[in-house]
Order: structure tokens, then sequence, then C-alpha cells
């Protein structure tokens, strides 16, 4: 009998796992982790789902490598997805609506592109029997669109077991092309990642008649703090993943890089300057105002909320950079943070990631980024592994990909999908 491979499957796994609406904080991830664990369970794997609460779940399995020996490795994604305005898309974001070569919906780049890759892979191994080099732990989480509490990092507090033996994981955002100078492609395998600092400025003031002078005023007060930390420009710092991913531009470009003057070189990398221009220095940005409930009354309270984002290394300066700008009056309170990780691109599971890339485009140039947002990765981190973006994906040379992100009309190339589970097949089998 002929079973399908992971490159006949992919795409509709990745159609299936669309389909459901696993939107957070609206929806729960429940009904997509029960089809995780059946599609695991249907090629004799064992998968244990487990529950942060009810329907948040998430689903963790292995596979049984040939060396018992080495270490394993962890391969992660999350299954729930930001939501998505129907109004707003082109299509239903739920629907998993093929067209023009691409699989459209909330979540095909974030991330349930690379959960199927994964689920098409080890199906395809445990069905024909191989074994790969080490064990590898598969996991497909809850609640990594709001930090991971309910997901990974349920997992890693509550049943660390089930990463027994992992040393190096690899997950979102990474491993994907990026065009540049005609028909040469860089290939970003994420190596970094900032922190998260997410934060609550308070202002308290005098409460009053709408009417009346008033000198203390929380909402003007709340309102000079956000438009100093929305403004402010934080010091430029050129982290070693980032100094070597401009090394590598610079080369391929031919373009000279001025290390104290890089926005020129930044300029010529089209859409892909946004994701690197956010990572040479620390970056707050206002997100949220709450204050006052009726028209002629002045609260005596303001509230805001900025998403800050510090480099590896810089966590302290950030913090007290934030409170400067802020203001001596303006009280401050995390919300969610998280340190930054990074790891140095180097060693034989870099070389396997590059070696697969290279084996499937041989014109391929993998370099090491850093990501400006955060994963799931900072849980995993906490346990000792080494943490890697490796997601390979080809993109057309004209897609604006990280604009997918979060974004409306989200969609993946069916070609690049197939691409990416040929590649994760290589890397699995040399990793």
């Amino acid at each position: 009998m002929t079973h399908p491979t992971a490159e006949d499957e992919v795409v509709d796994l990745c159609r299936d796992l669309i389909r459901f609406d696993t939107s957070n904080p609206t929806s729960n991830e429940r009904a997509a982790a029960e089809y995780v664990a059946e599609k695991l369970s249907d090629v004799g794997l064992v998968p244990t789902l487990l529950e942060s609460e009810p329907g948040r779940a998430s689903v963790v399995a292995r596979l049984e490598g040939s060396d018992s020996s080495r270490a394993a490795l962890l391969i992660h994604g999350h299954l729930d997805v930001v939501p998505a305005d129907a109004a707003d898309w082109s299509v239903d974001p739920f629907a998993g609506e093929i067209r023009d070569g691409y699989l459209w919906g909330r979540g095909a780049v974030d991330m349930k592109d690379m959960d199927a890759m994964t689920l098409a892979l080890v199906r395809q191994w445990a069905r024909e029997g191989r074994k790969p080099p080490r064990d590898i732990v598969v996991a497909f989480m809850a609640d990594e669109e709001a930090g991971g509490h309910k997901g990974a990092d349920f997992l890693v507090n509550e049943h660390a077991d089930l990463f027994d033996g992992c040393t190096e994981a690899i997950g979102e955002v990474g491993g994907f092309s990026v065009t540049i100078g005609g028909d040469r492609r860089l290939y970003l395998i994420e190596t970094a990642q900032k922190g998260i600092g997410w934060l609550q400025l308070t202002a308290r003031g005098r409460a009053g008649h709408g009417s009346m002078v008033n000198d203390d005023n929380a909402v003007t007060a709340v309102c000079e703090a956000v438009a100093r930390l929305g403004r402010h420009e934080f010091p430029m710092h050129l982290t070693d993943t980032v100094r070597r991913l401009l090394e590598e531009l610079s080369g391929a470009l031919g373009i000279e890089l001025d290390p104290d003057d890089i926005e020129p070189t930044l300029a010529k990398l089209g859409p892909i300057a946004r994701l690197i221009g956010a990572t040479i220095r620390n970056t707050v940005n206002p997100t949220m105002l709450d204050a006052g409930y009726k028209c002629n009354v002045i609260p005596g309270i303001a509230r805001a909320v900025v998403d800050g984002r510090s480099l590896p290394g810089y966590d302290d300066e950030f913090e007290s950079q934030i409170r400067e700008v802020a203001g001596p009056d303006i009280e401050l309170d995390w919300i969610e943070r998280a340190p930054a990780v990074e790891t140095t691109f180097d060693g034989a599971l870099v070389d396997a990631m590059c070696a697969a890339i290279r084996a499937e485009d041989p014109g391929g140039r993998p370099v090491p980024y850093m990501l400006s947002g955060g994963t799931d990765a900072k849980h995993f981190a906490r346990l000792g592994m080494r943490c890697f973006g490796f997601s390979p994906l080809l993109l057309p040379s004209d897609l604006d990909f990280s604009a997918l992100f979060h974004g409306v009309d989200e969609r993946v190339p069916l070609d690049g999908l197939k691409f990416g589970v040929r590649v994760l097949e290589r890397f699995v089998a040399t990793c």
C-alpha cells in the first residue's frame, strides 16, 4: 500500500487547521488540539493532550530516534491565532480558501503552516517506521498570542518531563526566504528575539468639573508621558546577531556598512527594512488609553498601555530609560515581562538547517537574524534549550511577508509549504 507523503498532505492539513477558529481570546484550542492528537494517534504515536483550563489545550508527542544517548530536539508551534474581522478580508478568514496559488486564512503564516509541516512530517516518518537520528518531541500549544501562559508556560512549569532530554528547539519565525538584488535569496534563521515589556502607565490628579481650570489633570499627564515615550528614539545597539546579519546583507548587496549610520543600508532593503530596523534599538509603542467617564468630569486617574521591546543584554537599561522618559509622577506596572533570548549562529544544528536549505535552493544563503517580537521560545529557553526560529518557506519575491503576520488577507504559497516540508525532512534526517 502506498501512503501519502508529507508533501502530499501538508496543504490539506494546513487547510484543516485554518478552519478551526482558534482566535485568542474569543475562542479556544480544544477542537484543533483534538484534531492534531487524532492525526498523531492514527500513525501510532502516543500524544498527550493537556488543558491549563477548560478549552485551553496543548498536545505533545515524541517520535523515537535511533540513538537514545543523544539529546532530543523540540519542534514547537502554537494552535491559537489572533482574531480576524471578516469584513476587512477578501476571503472568509476561517474558510481555508485556495486561490491564485495561495492558501488563505488566519494562521496561514502565524503559524498553522509550521504546525501542518511538522504534523505531515512526523506522520510520514511514523507510517514508514523511520527513525530520526535522535528523539523528536513535537508540541502544539495554546495561548502563544497572549504570552503563552496557558500553553508553553503552563507545560514548562507543570509538565517539564514531557521535554526530558531536549537541549535544542525550533519554532517560528525563521527559515523564510527574502529576495534581494534580482534572484538572490537570503533565508533568515532566527537566533535571537527581543524581550517583551508591556507596561501600564498610571497618572493621578485632582478630579473636578470640566469647566474649571485644573493644573493637576491626570489625562494631560498620562498623555504627555505617552507622547514622550512614543516619540523617544532609544540609542542604537548592534547585537552580535544583528551585526552578523548586516554584514551578510552588506556583502550580498555590495553596500558598504557603516556601523554608526546603518539607516542608509536599511533603506535599500525594501519591506525587510521594517523587520531589521526594529532590532537595532529598544522600542516602545503606545497601544491603549483609558480615562474618564463623562464629558464634563475631569477624572482623578488616567491610564495608558505601551508595548515595549528590549534587545538582548539591555533589559535593565530599557527599564531605567522608560522610567526616565515617562517621568517621576507616572506609576509604571508590568503587565507582561519576558527577557530577550539570543544564541549563536553555529554548531551542528545550524549546519543541518543551512544544508537542508541549500539542498532545496542551491543559491540560497542562510543568515541569522533577530525577531522584533516574541514567541514560545522564551519559555523553552528557561529549560536550558538553545532556541531557533526555523519554519522554512520559499516565498515569492513580491510578497510582503512581514505584513501578513496579524494582517489582513494572511496567506501562504502552496509551493512554499511543500518546499518547507521538504527542507524540514532533510533537516530532521540529519539533525
